[in-house]
């Protein structure tokens, strides 16, 4: 166990926030960490459910979202490797905000609370940089909120693609291939699967991305940045 957890933190590293820790703090969270798995489909908690600590994403993906009481999702976000979840609950001792499933087989790190709170316990400063990744989740929501009040359906599209290829500024891993589904995505921007798949396909046509069943490939970063600014010919 010690051996494989010594190789995730390198992969742990990839990621701004946790290779930005104090080495002494990196090396708490690793020693005090457990692997965990769960399958796709699975819930790794559900709004409402107490606290048990934090954790980081090291294969497969989780999506964010609420259930309602009509079976309508609302989908905040899909998170791949590496990033972290669960910091809410740790700063107010309030109960899980949102549910989060697996959407595939998925490998996790999990840190207890009780290790957290006597680390932070013990090093009050450690606050600062669990802070750190709130923040850097609420800025990602602000951006979210904005592009959603502001941006027309297929600058929204396209603002989100690029978020989630980006990392989520920096909360997870880049990538230029992101695993999600149609349906996840137009949960995401709030449109129906059809007006989604309609501008993916327009977006595939002038070769910006490629479509294939549960993935979007990014082709050309720059023309869907353009695209996401309203570019009409990108």
């Amino acid at each position: 166990m010690e051996s494989s957890l010594h190789r995730y933190r390198s992969q742990l590293e990839t990621t701004p926030w946790f290779r930005g820790l104090p080495v002494e703090l990196r090396d708490s969270l690793v020693s005090h960490a457990t692997l965990i798995t769960l399958e796709k489909g699975q819930f790794l908690y559900r709004r409402g459910d107490r606290s048990y600590g934090l954790y980081a994403v090291l294969g497969g993906a989780l999506a964010i979202g609420t259930l309602g009481v009509d079976g309508k999702e609302a989908l905040l976000a899909v998170l791949g490797p590496t990033a972290w979840v669960g910091e809410i609950s740790l700063f107010d001792g309030l109960p899980r905000p949102n549910d989060v499933t697996a959407v595939s087989r998925t490998l996790l790190l999990h840190v207890p609370e009780p290790a957290l709170q006597g680390l932070l316990d013990s090093t009050p400063r450690y606050w600062r940089d669990f802070a750190l990744l709130m923040t850097q989740r609420l800025r990602v929501s602000f951006e979210n909120a904005e592009a959603m009040t502001l941006l027309p359906a297929a600058q929204r599209v396209a603002n989100r693609l690029l978020m989630i290829a980006g990392g989520y500024g920096g909360l997870n891993a880049s990538q230029s291939r992101i695993r999600v589904s149609q349906d996840s995505l137009a949960s995401m921007v709030s449109l129906s699967r059809q007006t989604t798949n309609q501008l993916l396909k327009n977006l595939e046509s002038q070769r910006i991305l490629s479509l294939k069943s549960g993935e979007i490939a990014i082709l050309d970063f720059d023309r869907l940045r353009a695209a996401s600014l309203g570019d009409p010919n990108p």
